[in-house]
C-alpha cells in the first residue's frame, strides 16, 4: 500500500492508526498479506489519492479462514465476562483515538467531521453494551413434565461470522457486529467496502493492538478486501454460519439466496425509504430541524436518511416555506470544516444517480421547489458536491418507491385522518425508519400501534435518523428483517440449544409414552 501526503492532518490521523505501505489489505492481526488486485481509495472531499490498497486473493482469502477457524477453538472457551474484558480495552482504544479515527471516516468517506466524531462514538457505546452483555448471556428454565428432570435452554457461538459493511458507515456498522460476536465467542471476517478500505485497516489496527497486549490469537478479527467476488468467498462458504451483510436491496437479495442455498444464516441491513408525517398538531419547528438533518445528513447518504416529507394539507404550505428557508441556510464544503453541514457525495457515481433522480422526479410530473445540481469551482474539484434538493410529488412516482442515495427529499400532502398519512409512509417496498411529528396522543399511539407504521423503527416527534445503541436496529420488508446492536440482538450470533437432565434411577419418555423392556 503506498500512502500520498495529504492535506487536514489526514498524514497525522494515518500515523497515529498505524496505516503504513506494510499494510496491504488482507489481514488476520497484525499480520499483513495480500496478492489480490489493487484498490484505489480517492477521497471525495477534494478528489485526492489517499492510498492503493492490495486486495485479497483467493489464496489470501484461504489463509485467513485458517486463522480464524483455529482462533475459534480457543476464544469459544474463553468465559463471557473475560471476552467483556477484551472488548472493554478496545473500547479505550477507540477513546484514545477518536480523533484521528473520526478525521480518517470524514476525509475517506465525505461525512463532516462532527458526524465522523459520532460514528466513532458509536463504536464506542457499543463496547460500553457489549462489556456489559458478556454477564448477561442467558437462557431460559422450565419445569419438565417428567419427575425428577430439569429442562434449559442455553446459548453456544456460532463459529465465523462474515461482515459486508456499506462505505456510509465505514466503521460503526462493523463494531455493531463484532463487538456482540466477539463477547459471545464468535470471531470475524470483515469485508468492508471497497470505496473505504483505509477505514477497515485502522480499526484492525486497533483491534490486533488489543489482542498482542493480551496474547490472544490475531484470528479473532480478520480483514479481507475487495470488490463483490470477495464477498462471494464468504457468502459461499460454509465455513462461515452467520453472513451479516449491510447495502442495497439488490445485493441483499443476492447475498440472501446464497446463504439460504447452503442453509446459513443472514442477518440482512438493507435500503431504506424513510418517512416522516407531519400532522396538523405538529411543533412545525422541531419538524424542520428533523427533517433537514435526516434528509441532508451525511449529504442523504444513511440508510434512515428522510425521503419522503408526509405533510397534513391544511399546513403543507406553512412547512414548505420553512423548508425552503432552512435549506438557504445550509453550507456545502469540505467537511472537515465545522462551519460546514452538507458534505461530498461519495464519488461521481452517486453524483449520477442523483442528477438522474431530479430528472426523473420532473419527468413523472414533480417539481423541484429547491433546485439541485453540481457544484463546481474552488472546493469543489472532486466533482462529488451537489445541492440538496426538495421535490413535490407523489407517492406513486416511480423514482419516489425508489431509495436514492442522495439528498434529495419529496414533499407528499395528505388529506383527513392520520391513517391516511400512515397508509402512504407504509405504501412502499423497504420498512425501515419512520416517524411522525404531533402532540396529539391519540395520533402517535395510532402511528405505534399494529395498525400503525410497518417499519423496525418508529419515532414520534424526532427524525428518523440516529439511532441509539440500547434499541435494536433494523427494518421490515425488502429492507431485510435483520437486526443489530441492541437490546436481545446477540442472539442471532449464538445458537440455541435445549438442555434436558434427568437426576433419577428412572428413564421416563415425554409424553407419557411406554417403552419396557
Amino acid at each position: 500500500m503506498s500512502v500520498v501526503a495529504t492535506d487536514f492532518g489526514i498524514d497525522e490521523a494515518l500515523e497515529l492508526l498505524g496505516i503504513k505501505e506494510t499494510n496491504k489489505g488482507t489481514s488476520t492481526g497484525s499480520d499483513y498479506f495480500s496478492s489480490g488486485e489493487l484498490i484505489t481509495s480517492y477521497s471525495p472531499v477534494d478528489g485526492a489519492l489517499i492510498a492503493k490498497v492490495e486486495g485479497t486473493s483467493r489464496e489470501d482469502y484461504e489463509k485467513v479462514i485458517g486463522a480464524a477457524q483455529k482462533a475459534f477453538q480457543f476464544w469459544r472457551k474463553k468465559p463471557a465476562p473475560q471476552r467483556g474484558e477484551i472488548v472493554r480495552q478496545f473500547g479505550e482504544k477507540l477513546r484514545e483515538l477518536k480523533a484521528p479515527l473520526g478525521k480518517l471516516v470524514s476525509y475517506e468517506m465525505g461525512k463532516s467531521y462532527q458526524e465522523g466524531l459520532g460514528e466513532v462514538q458509536e463504536m464506542i457505546d457499543i463496547c460500553d453494551f457489549a462489556v456489559g452483555l458478556s454477564r448477561q448471556l442467558h437462557g431460559l428454565t422450565m419445569h419438565s413434565e417428567r419427575p425428577g428432570h430439569r429442562m434449559y435452554e442455553q446459548y453456544h457461538p456460532l463459529g465465523i461470522v462474515g461482515i459486508i459493511s456499506a462505505f456510509n458507515f465505514p466503521v460503526a456498522v462493523w463494531a455493531w457486529n463484532t463487538a456482540l460476536a466477539w463477547i459471545c465467542g464468535d470471531v470475524c471476517v470483515w469485508k468492508p467496502s471497497e470505496k473505504t478500505p483505509l477505514c477497515g485497516i485502522a480499526c484492525q489496527n486497533i483491534a490486533a493492538s488489543v489482542f498482542k497486549e493480551n496474547d490472544l490469537p490475531e484470528g479473532i478479527s480478520c480483514l479481507i478486501n475487495g470488490d463483490y467476488q470477495v464477498g462471494e468467498y464468504m457468502t459461499t462458504d460454509k465455513r462461515v454460519p452467520l453472513i451479516s451483510a449491510t447495502g442495497s436491496i439488490r445485493m441483499g437479495k443476492i447475498v440472501a439466496q446464497a446463504v439460504a442455498a447452503r442453509l446459513g444464516k443472514s442477518l440482512l441491513e438493507l435500503g431504506g425509504n424513510n418517512a416522516i408525517i407531519v400532522t396538523p398538531e405538529a411543533d412545525i419547528k422541531m419538524t424542520v430541524i428533523g427533517a433537514v438533518f435526516g434528509a441532508v445528513g451525511t449529504a442523504g447518504q444513511r440508510c434512515t436518511s428522510t425521503r419522503r416529507l408526509i405533510i397534513h394539507e391544511s399546513i403543507y404550505d406553512k412547512v414548505k416555506a420553512a423548508l425552503i428557508a432552512a435549506y438557504q441556510q445550509l453550507r456545502i464544503g469540505n467537511p472537515l470544516d465545522e462551519n460546514n453541514h452538507v458534505g461530498p457525495l461519495i464519488d461521481v457515481d452517486a453524483v449520477e444517480m442523483y442528477e438522474a433522480a431530479l430528472e426523473k422526479v420532473v419527468e413523472e410530473g414533480g417539481s423541484l421547489i429547491v433546485e439541485g445540481g453540481v457544484l463546481k469551482g474552488e472546493g469543489y474539484e472532486s466533482g462529488c458536491y451537489v445541492k440538496p434538493a426538495i421535490a413535490e410529488a407523489e407517492n406513486s412516482f416511480e423514482i419516489v418507491q425508489h431509495e436514492t442515495f442522495a439528498p434529495v427529499l419529496y414533499l407528499l400532502k395528505y388529506k383527513g385522518e392520520v391513517e391516511n398519512a400512515i397508509a402512504l409512509q407504509n405504501g412502499v417496498v423497504q420498512g425501515l425508519s419512520s416517524a411522525i411529528m404531533t402532540n396529539n396522543l391519540r395520533e402517535a399511539e395510532r402511528f405505534l400501534s399494529a395498525a400503525g407504521s410497518d417499519c423496525g423503527i418508529a419515532n414520534v416527534n424526532i427524525g428518523t435518523s440516529g439511532a441509539e445503541i440500547g434499541g435494536a436496529f433494523g427494518g421490515e420488508k425488502e429492507t431485510g428483517g435483520g437486526r443489530e446492536s441492541g437490546s436481545d440482538a446477540w442472539k442471532v450470533y449464538m445458537r440455541r440449544q435445549t438442555n434436558t437432565i434427568n437426576y433419577t434411577t428412572e428413564l421416563p419418555l415425554a409424553q407419557g409414552i411406554k417403552f419396557d423392556l
